[in-house]
């Protein structure tokens, strides 16, 4: 069974990410040891660094090792960041909450909380300020 060519080029990623982070291979030589010529070798996709290679560079540019191996891109991931785009911070910060409480809760609480948020969402905004200000 033949190889299936790998469809990422890491050396193509080092590069990116060493040049958007304005350093240099001597740059990256110097903070892991690693030789000029074989960061050269990597970039130019002639050798393919292990994983323990690729987490010393990855610290030298000071970025997770994961950020070299990129997630494929579904519609619903594209969509999901334009709207996270039309987002304001408040409603960014409220939405991290929400994952964050209900990380730990399963499947059917999870959809209980969504049927409430749709239920307070449906009420109209002087009922709930007048329920607010009784305390509810």
């Amino acid at each position: 069974m033949p190889k299936e060519k790998p469809k990422l080029h890491i050396g193509e990623v080092i590069r990116n990410y060493r040049t958007g982070r304005g350093l240099s291979q001597g740059d990256i030589e110097r903070r892991t040891g690693l030789l000029r010529c074989y960061l050269s070798r990597v970039e130019n996709g002639h050798t393919v660094p292990s994983l323990e290679t690729l987490a010393k560079i990855a610290e030298a540019m000071g970025i997770n090792l994961a950020d070299f191996f990129p997630v494929p891109d579904t519609p619903e991931e594209r969509e999901a960041r334009r709207a996270a785009g039309e987002l304001s911070e408040e409603e960014l910060r409220v939405l991290a909450d929400v994952k964050r409480y209900t990380e730990g809760l399963s499947d059917s609480d999870k959809m209980l909380v969504l049927a409430m948020i749709r239920r307070m969402a449906a009420v109209p905004p002087e009922t709930r300020r007048t329920l607010q200000r009784r305390g509810f």
